[in-house]
């Protein structure tokens, strides 16, 4: 008989977006002078996780860019046009993780190409989680992830601006993006 007991593995699991508790989120500069945020709320996907080698994990999203909401369904409509995101012609925006790792300070970063208005860039996630599963009323096993990047507009294309009479542009080039993600575990 060995002196080493063997050590359980967990096992690889796959997990679903609750699109009901799940948003992205988003900011940007606005006149030069305050942040406009809006969310999307139709976010869909998978995650494929290994607590075990969390290299080993993978994530995909979609987010329907109709469900955009930015309290003002004026500049939601101008959003969905063609100046910005161009909704008819480009309906989703996607991600799907192609590096997943974990620094020694603990902070997981997700990497991979991220899709907005017909245009792929890759990008880094910090991200915090995934949470402890838990089981809710129903009997679902669930864990909760937060999701942190930053982005130039420009550079997936949406480029609309207008140039303010005191100098400076009506919409910021950084955009700051936050997932706030709630997955159920498959059966």
């Amino acid at each position: 008989m060995s002196a080493t007991a063997a050590v359980p593995t967990a096992a690889t699991t796959t997990w679903t977006i609750d699109p009901v508790h799940s948003i992205a989120e988003f900011r940007v500069r606005h006149l030069m002078i305050s942040n406009v945020r809006g969310q999307f709320t139709g976010v869909t996907g998978k995650l494929t996780y290994d607590p075990a080698d969390l290299t080993k994990s993978h994530v995909e999203a979609s987010i329907d860019v109709a469900s955009i909401d930015t309290r003002d369904p004026q500049r939601d409509t101008h959003l969905k046009s063609p100046d910005f995101f161009d909704a008819e012609k480009f309906p989703t925006l996607t991600f799907s993780s192609s590096r997943v790792t974990r620094r020694a300070d603990g902070t997981v970063l997700v990497s991979g190409p991220l899709s907005i208005h017909g245009v792929t860039r890759e990008v880094e996630f910090t991200v915090e989680g995934p949470t402890p599963p838990v089981k809710d009323p129903w009997g679902n096993t669930r864990v909760g992830v937060s999701a942190l990047t930053k982005i130039s507009r420009t550079e997936f294309g949406l480029s609309f601006n207008a140039t303010m009479e005191t100098g400076g542009v009506m919409v910021g080039e950084e955009v700051s993006i936050t997932l706030e993600l709630e997955f159920v575990q498959a059966a």
